[in-house]
C-alpha cells in the first residue's frame, strides 16, 4: 500500500473528529514541566560504577587465585621449576617458528 495515501487518509479522518473538551486544565503545562523534570541519565557515573565493580571482583579473584597457590601443595609435583618450563615452552615456540610450512 502506497504510505503517502495511507498517512493522507488518516490525517483527514483525524481532522474530521471533533475535538474533545475532557482535557483538565492545564494539562499540556504539567506534562512539559514533568517532562522538564526528567534529566538524562549521567554516562559517566554509569561507566565509573561499572569499572569499579569490575575492579573489586578483579581483586576478589586475584586474592583468591594467590591463595590457592600459596597453601596447594608442590611438594607432590611431579614438574620441573615453573622458570624452566616457562623457557622451554618460549624456546619451543621460537624454534617452530623459524621453520617454513
Amino acid at each position: 500500500m502506497n504510505t503517502t495515501e495511507l498517512q493522507k487518509k488518516l490525517i483527514a479522518a483525524a481532522r474530521s473528529m471533533a475535538a474533545d473538551e475532557r482535557v483538565p486544565y492545564a494539562f499540556e503545562k504539567r506534562i512539559m514541566a514533568r517532562l522538564d523534570a526528567v534529566r538524562p541519565p549521567d554516562v559517566w557515573s554509569l561507566w565509573g560504577n561499572a569499572l569499579w565493580r569490575a575492579a573489586v571482583s578483579c581483586v576478589a579473584v586475584t586474592l583468591l587465585t594467590s591463595a590457592w597457590m600459596l597453601w596447594s601443595d608442590h611438594g607432590s609435583s611431579t614438574h620441573g621449576d615453573f622458570s624452566e618450563e616457562l623457557e622451554t615452552a618460549v624456546l619451543v615456540a621460537a624454534d617452530s617458528a623459524d621453520e617454513t610450512w
